[in-house]
């Protein structure tokens, strides 16, 4: 069954809204309460059923806080009893998750019962397999921010005691002021390079894209497509913070609406390969998506030209604040496989 591509769409921007309301909140207060005039209080014993968008998670507790369409939170604690699992189709049933897939940014539906401390002791947790891999997409995004602040702020307070140690010497010692005052333009310096790494911290540059093409009609790959993606895989593995972008095309060849079907299938066949075949985490490729016969790199009137656009673009997106300590990547133009009619 084809999934709807303006979901698909809607769904890529809703991510996208989330990640940057996360990235913002990692350069704030990293901790907040869940009390309040916002915070809602299950009575014990009380039925509830909850849908919404985890703000926060607390493995150690084991607890986290959904808030709903009207920013009300509520705190949810999971029990050895709790279900976890996504919704089914037609037929019901659903997979089976572990208690670690409920992460900051998915959307869900909670179903339990109040406790004595006023939190929903959940029965039931389901959610939709879009929605899981859209917030490991959001975590994949915003970990390796919060775990590079933590550790640029270290580095800023230890060069700030490194500044008032230079500055004492320089008065205690008339002949070496000159040098120690030198020594602490370059903590200085130091300072402001920090300083500019937290500001890039959100932003994900792309360090190399390719091409793979496909005949027409097919979203099979092939043998020299995978060539193309096992080279992309390694140099992705080699990188720190990475994410994976899988963007699928078709030529002007039949029907619009089918066009955009066929570029999903593309798009998904790339994912399905990387995943497989050199194991690429989920949550480290963000939701492929279908253009159709949109973004054309070359003319659709000639043969030639409807070759190239019969193609999946894969981008590998570096954290601009991480890439002095991430491996050289070269910058290359996307490869035009040669495509067979």
């Amino acid at each position: 069954m084809s999934v709807n591509k303006s979901n698909r769409f809607r769904v890529s921007t809703v991510a996208l809204t989330v990640v940057l309301a996360l990235a913002s909140a990692a350069f704030a207060q990293t901790t907040q309460t869940t009390s309040g005039a916002n915070s809602r209080t299950v009575a014990s014993g009380q039925k509830m059923t909850v849908k919404g968008v985890v703000t926060s998670r607390d493995i150690d507790a084991n607890t986290f806080v959904v808030q709903d369409i009207n920013g009300v939170n509520t705190t949810v604690r999971l029990s050895d009893r709790t279900s976890v699992k996504s919704k089914g189709g037609f037929f019901g049933g659903g997979s089976t998750y572990g208690a670690s897939n409920i992460l900051r940014g998915l959307n869900l539906e909670v179903e339990g019962r109040g406790d004595a401390s006023g939190n929903l002791v959940a029965e039931k947790v389901r959610f939709g397999s879009t929605d899981l891999r859209v917030a490991q997409s959001i975590q994949a995004r915003v970990d390796p921010v919060e775990n590079r602040v933590g550790q640029v702020e270290q580095n800023s307070q230890r060069l700030s005691g490194q500044l008032d140690e230079l500055a004492a010497v320089a008065n205690a010692a008339g002949g070496g002021a000159k040098a120690a005052q030198e020594t602490a333009d370059a903590a200085v310096s130091g300072v402001n390079m920090t300083n500019e790494r937290i500001s890039a911290l959100d932003d994900y540059v792309a360090q190399q894209t390719v091409a793979v093409n496909f005949r027409v009609g097919s979203a099979v790959l092939l043998p020299e497509a995978k060539t193309t993606l096992d080279q992309i895989a390694q140099q992705a593995l080699k990188a720190r913070g990475y994410v994976l972008e899988v963007r699928g095309f078709a030529s002007a060849d039949g029907a619009e609406s089918k066009n955009r079907m066929l570029s999903q299938r593309r798009a998904d066949a790339v994912v399905q390969y990387l995943a497989y075949t050199h194991n690429i985490p989920l949550r480290r490729i963000v939701t492929p998506f279908g253009y159709g016969e949109q973004q054309a790199v070359a003319d659709n009137a000639t043969r030639e030209g409807r070759q190239q656009n019969r193609r999946v673009e894969v981008s590998v997106l570096v954290n601009r604040g991480l890439m002095q300590s991430a491996p050289n990547m070269s910058t290359a133009k996307p490869d035009q496989a040669t495509p067979q009619e």
